[in-house]
């Protein structure tokens, strides 16, 4: 990160996407906790904190009249909780880059932090306009680009914002500098074995990643509602669980190209499966070969968690993207909890361990062993990107 930042206004694009309840109550508050360390770099420096951030998509899911929901998804729900965790009274702007916006970034003292609305609430964020960019670079004079899971887009405050700046004037933070040194590890001559543990509902999420992985992993365990793709890639019997019947050949392609690297693609011998898709369903254990008609997968069942959690112990680099179940039911969520307990007691043994974004992060903190791994993506889909090869357009402005 940069140096010698005493007295400059710095622009800081962090990702303060968090979940909030009905109430506007943050209820994960991850996102922002690790946004803290760069933020506090800038203050002990002397210098003085823009935030810049996007909160879900308020494009989308207007009100009855076409226009933005500034209610719901307003940046300053966070503030009372920002400041808390910053000890310090947080300054809002109502405006992202209207007279507010430039006045109180005009006005603001070293050690002082401003967070900007929602940048979605301005057109042109999503699309990359440069008016809107050069507006937002304007406010400060140095920009940070420390959102790692905003970091596969390329909108206006993420990526267009930084050819504002010169290249000693910009940089990556902390946070985006961790994730990009955690996925390295992983993806450049990992400690071996190398397990890579992939769940969610759907192979096409993950192609890509699978055909990366299958060039230099040792063992992919494959869950989640992915799984029946290749079971019926198997000529298994699926009863109810989601399949991607396009998917089905390539699936079976998949297959037999870790067969063809001697890499251990595993599937769960046996399934947890309900005769609904719901909380209170009724369930049965059975071969995930021979799932009953009418009955859907939802959960890898005991003799699975037996094998998946033997790879993990004997396993020294260990990726995790993706539950192994519906893990929001709690009929359906020991799979994905038994396996976060084996990869924190791997973990525990030395393995170096990365959970790779999205619902795994969720799957983690709920586990209660978040602080037994060795590294918590903020990226769901930018993790994902990245693992693939693919160049982020929000690091490449900054570097």
């Amino acid at each position: 990160m940069l140096n010698d930042l005493s007295g400059k206004k710095v622009l800081i694009r962090v990702d303060f996407n968090v979940p909030l309840d009905k109430e506007h109550n943050i209820t994960d508050e991850t996102r922002i906790i690790r946004a803290l360390p760069t933020i506090r770099a800038v203050l002990d420096q002397g210098g003085s904190v823009i935030l810049m951030s996007h909160l879900g998509r308020p494009q989308k899911n207007t009100l009855e009249d076409g226009s933005i929901n500034r209610q719901k998804f307003s940046l300053k729900h966070l503030v009372p909780r920002l400041s808390e965790r910053l000890s310090l009274e947080v300054k809002f702007s109502n405006d992202t880059v209207g007279t507010m916006a430039f006045d109180k970034a005009l006005a603001l003292r070293p050690g002082e932090v401003l967070l900007l609305e929602n940048t979605r609430f301005e057109a042109g964020e999503t699309k990359g306009d440069e008016e809107l960019a050069a507006k937002l670079a304007k406010l400060a004079d140095v920009f940070i680009n420390d959102a790692f899971g905003a970091a596969h887009r390329s909108h206006a405050s993420t990526t267009v914002v930084a050819k504002f700046f010169e290249p000693e004037d910009k940089s990556l933070g902390l946070l985006m500098q961790n994730e990009i040194n955690s996925a390295k590890k992983v993806l450049n001559s990992p400690a071996r074995p190398f397990t890579a543990i992939l769940g969610g509902a759907k192979v096409s999420d993950k192609i890509q990643l699978i055909e990366k992985l299958i060039d230099f992993s040792d063992n992919i365990l494959i869950g989640g509602g992915m799984t029946y793709t290749f079971i019926k890639a198997k000529y298994g019997d699926i009863g109810n669980s989601l399949v991607e019947t396009a998917y089905v050949d390539l699936a079976r392609e998949l297959m037999e190209k870790a067969a063809d690297r001697n890499v251990s693609l595993l599937l769960p011998e046996d399934t947890i499966a309900g005769n609904k898709f719901s909380r209170d369903a009724d369930t049965m254990i059975c071969d995930t070969m021979k799932i009953h008609d009418n009955w859907m997968g939802l959960d890898i069942g005991p003799e699975a968690i037996e094998t998946y959690s033997k790879v993990i112990s004997e396993s020294s680099s260990i990726l995790w993207n993706g539950p192994l179940g519906v893990f929001e039911f709690e009929k359906f969520s020991n799979g994905t909890f038994s396996i976060a307990k084996a990869i924190a007691a791997a973990t525990d043994k030395g393995a170096f361990s990365l959970i790779g974004g999205g619902d795994s992060v969720s799957a983690i903190n709920k586990s209660g062993l978040a602080d037994k791994v060795s590294f918590i993506s903020t990226g769901g889909g930018a993790m994902l990107e990245f693992l693939e090869g693919k160049t982020l357009p929000g690091i490449a402005a900054v570097t």
